[in-house]
């Protein structure tokens, strides 16, 4: 359509005026809505609800009156919105559990930390709190700007003189356009103490601040995990803290232990956190759990979690912070608004944007205050003149037809100014007498001191800091009260006080269905082999123990995946059970994956960059990796080496960088070569060939060949034997190797393949859950191209085989005579089995 000097109709660019006017919604909702202004600390709502009650005279010395009349004030006057959404921001301004200092003191039901909504605002009061008043202090004396309501109609506060560091002390959060504002609370005596100290020393370093501001303080107190994520807030305006509840275990009677919650997370609801407790109960998530209630009062609250008696506290309470929010993460983002504009500021700017506005708020007080004191000094020269000249200024008034020829009369006569003369004029009979022409000297006196005092004010800025200083330490002398939440050593820099642990040598295992345990090494007593064995531990009739290691209860364990992940915990952080107990599901210990498992576990003592680890798959694929790259384990771990589609991670051995590696596979082959034939790579890296496999093979073990090695083969039916290292030539990688064991229906397949010097002794577990530890030294050496000979007698109407083999430290301790002898039957009956292979090879 033409446009015509009289069209109302005004073409536009579509586009054009979609991003000018979201642009203009955007800046709307930023600066009017979602954030907070770093003068005061408010959003505009939170302002305009204060200053409604201010203006309504609802202060805290005076009675509460109803919520009703505050919202419809606020939404008549100043805020054109819903009054749900002026009614909820007036209730979490009087929730204990939300605002760490509470700026509405709001009598009735204003729900609770377990979600309850507050009751409808007919039914609730309120009133401002002691120290919200201290926002508004000085308001009426021109220290801050006002601005037009939303329809011209009613003056509303720019912003509030606020006298304490709000934006701190409660914090804020809220989202906006393309941006939010996440700012904790503190403490009002240390973020006082850091205005303080900024004021004296302009040039403080944020290092310096958090002596006096070591970090948020919650109103639901609780504990901080660690400074790093404050320190990285407090210098950048953007980080993460681990917030945690607290919690106390507690010894029954009976010799049960009980899980007391005392204090939450901040803004953690505890109606949703028990559910949440009981539905990973119910869903056999965590295990261990007997009973759950809630013990809560108006004293405090109280969540009893009573401990299953075989259950480990400690391991249990480490899981429910893993699964439930009784630890969470706070992202702490420092938006706020200045000069009308978003800025992430540090902790510095925060402060020091605070002390420019109260250096603004002082100045114009003082300005206000010395315009009054000039004006009243000005009226007070003129009754001064005028007491001097009495009966002429008695007669001047007498003989005056008018008012305004009096003061006409006064003004050229004596030199007066307009409002001196009216003030004459307007001078009581009483005011003549002696008492009171002294009272009027006096009060003139003190207003020419005290307008020097103003004016000196003004001329120095020192005086102005002076006067923050004296005023914020005021108010921590009234308002201020003890921290409430504890900064405690955690995250990254978590040091466990390992002094409090005895030192000992462990074993620990892991069963097929993912069950872990600690015990230590003595509970396993020394047999000759071929014994029948004791129960190792209780297992369901679908499980059995597939890993074993030995270790010191300070070692790092690192576990392996067959997915490539890497996790990581204390040898002590892993409970201890009995020998036939089955322990504790390893997804109570570990965040490992649904469909993962682990493969290897290994222990290490200290991450050093001269030891590695070298890796090989199931198709074997081979890697080296320094140790050190594997020193920083986040708590969902780390991805160890990328595996091809269809490939798993079988097995990883810490190296020093100079030994020979054997790869052994489920065919009876092996390969023996350099480390160094496989460079050192990164963590992530695929890896390269180590063995070529015939069709259907697969490797079932590698090893780090040590001098005088023997290599010794166990196959499933519990057939065994040790090799000389020496029959077994250095190679390339990626050849075939050659041939280990003499593979056949008797002692089928191999299941491991360990290096060995017949100093140390050997666990076989079998899928019956059997147990036997034999000596190593006992076992025959033999060829390549033998069967072995029996080291476990196996129940062959349970179709039972050996599941999984471990090298553990050698034990000497005399065994039983029934063992011994049947250990001896067991021999002869080997012998006779060697004897028949050596036969039949002939």
């Amino acid at each position: 359509m033409a446009e015509t000097p009289n069209s109302r109709v005004k073409e536009i660019n579509i586009s054009q005026e979609m991003r000018s006017s979201f642009l203009d919604y955007a800046m709307s909702v930023i600066v009017s809505r979602a954030l907070p202004d770093v003068r005061d600390g408010l959003k505009p709502v939170h302002r305009r609800i204060l200053f409604a009650m201010h203006d309504l005279g609802m202060h805290a010395d005076k009675p509460y009156k109803k919520s009703a009349r505050i919202v419809g004030e606020v939404i008549g006057k100043y805020h054109p919105h819903g009054d749900s959404a002026v009614y909820d921001s007036m209730v979490r301004m009087a929730q204990d559990f939300n605002y760490r200092y509470m700026l509405v003191d709001g009598h009735g039901n204003f729900g609770s930390v377990d979600g309850d909504a507050a009751a409808a605002m007919r039914y609730t009061e309120a009133r401002m709190s002691k120290i919200s008043m201290e926002l508004l202090r000085d308001i009426n004396k021109d220290t801050i700007d006002y601005q037009d309501n939303y329809d011209g109609s009613e003056k509303e506060p720019v912003v509030l003189p606020s006298r304490f560091p709000n934006l701190l002390v409660n914090g804020a959060s809220g989202i906006a356009v393309g941006m939010a504002t996440n700012i904790p609370p503190h403490q009002l005596g240390e973020v006082i103490d850091g205005v303080l100290a900024l004021s004296k020393d302009p040039d403080i370093t944020i290092q310096e601040l958090m002596e006096v501001i070591p970090g948020p303080d919650f109103p639901t107190a609780g504990l901080i995990l660690g400074k790093r994520g404050i320190r990285k807030a407090y210098e950048t305006g953007r980080g993460s803290i681990t917030l945690r509840a607290r919690v106390e275990i507690e010894q029954k009677s009976n010799g049960k232990e009980v899980i007391i919650v005392k204090e939450l997370p901040y803004q953690v609801n505890k109606a949703k956190l028990i559910e949440k407790i009981a539905e990973l109960v119910r869903d056999k998530k965590i295990d261990g759990i007997s009973d759950l209630r809630d013990e809560s009062d108006r004293n405090g609250m109280r969540i009893v979690i009573e401990v299953r008696k075989d259950a480990n506290a400690n391991v249990l309470l480490n899981n429910l912070y893993k699964q439930t929010a009784l630890q969470t993460s706070f992202g702490i983002n420092m938006l706020a608004l200045v000069d009308g504009q978003p800025k992430v500021l540090n902790l510095k700017q925060c402060l020091q944007h605070y002390l420019d506005h109260q250096k603004v708020v002082i100045r114009r007080r003082t300005e206000f205050e010395l315009r009054k004191a000039e004006a009243r000094a000005h009226i007070l020269e003129g009754l001064r003149i005028a007491l001097d000249h009495l009966d002429e200024v008695i007669t001047l008034i007498r003989n005056s037809q008018t008012t305004d020829i009096a003061r006409e009369g006064l003004m050229t006569r004596f030199n007066l100014s307009e409002k001196q003369a009216q003030a004459i004029l307007d001078m009581r009979l009483q005011r003549l007498t002696g008492l009171e022409r002294e009272k009027i000297e006096e009060e003139y006196q003190s207003l020419v001191k005290l307008i020097a005092e103003l004016k000196a004010i003004l001329a120095d800025e020192e005086k102005v800091l002076e006067i923050i200083r004296e005023e914020l330490s005021e108010i921590k002398e009234r308002f201020n009260d003890e921290r409430r939440t504890e900064i405690v050593a955690g995250g990254i820099e978590f040091i466990e006080d390992e002094d409090l642990i005895p030192r000992e040598n462990v074993v620990i295992t892991l069963t097929h269905n993912g069950y872990i345990k600690r015990l230590p090494v003595s509970t396993y007593r020394a047999q000759k082999r071929g014994g029948r064995g004791i129960q190792g531990m209780g297992t369901n009739e679908d499980d059995f123990v597939e890993h074993l290691i030995t270790t010191s209860t300070h070692d790092t364990i690192l576990f392996f995946t067959n997915k490539g992940k890497v996790y990581r915990a204390k040898g002590y952080e892993i409970p201890e059970f009995s020998r036939t107990a089955k322990g504790i599901p390893i997804v109570n210990l570990l965040e490992v994956d649904k469909d993962e498992w682990i493969n290897a576990i290994i222990p290490v003592e200290e991450f050093d960059d001269n030891w590695f680890l070298f890796f090989t798959t199931k198709e074997g694929i081979s890697k080296r990796s320094p140790l050190s790259s594997f020193a920083h384990i986040r708590n969902n771990g780390l991805i160890a080496l990328n595996l091809r589609e269809g490939d798993e991670l079988i097995s990883v051995r810490l190296t020093d960088g100079s030994k020979h590696i054997i790869i052994g596979t489920k065919n009876g082959m092996l390969i023996r070569f350099p480390e160094t034939d496989v460079r050192s790579m990164g963590r992530t890296a695929t890896g390269v060939k180590g063995i070529s496999l015939d069709e259907g093979d697969e490797v079932i073990g590698m090893e780090v060949l040590e001098e005088n090695n023997d290599i010794l083969i166990v196959t499933k039916n519990g057939y065994g034997k040790r090799t000389p290292a020496s029959e077994y030539r250095v190679q390339g990688r990626g050849g075939k190797g050659i041939k280990t064991c003499n593979i056949t229906e008797k002692n089928g397949n191999l299941v491991a393949m360990k290096a060995v010097t017949g100093e140390e002794d050997l666990m076989l577990i079998t899928t019956g859950g059997v147990l036997i530890r034999i000596d190593v030294g006992g076992i025959s050496v033999m060829g390549r191209n033998t069967q072995g000979v029996k080291l476990i007698r196996l129940e062959e109407d349970e179709n039972e085989y050996v599941a999984t083999v471990a090298k553990v430290e050698k034990e000497e301790e005399k065994e039983d005579d029934a063992v011994a002898e049947e250990s001896s039957a067991i021999e002869s009956e080997d012998k006779e089995s060697t004897s028949v292979e050596h036969d039949e090879q002939e």
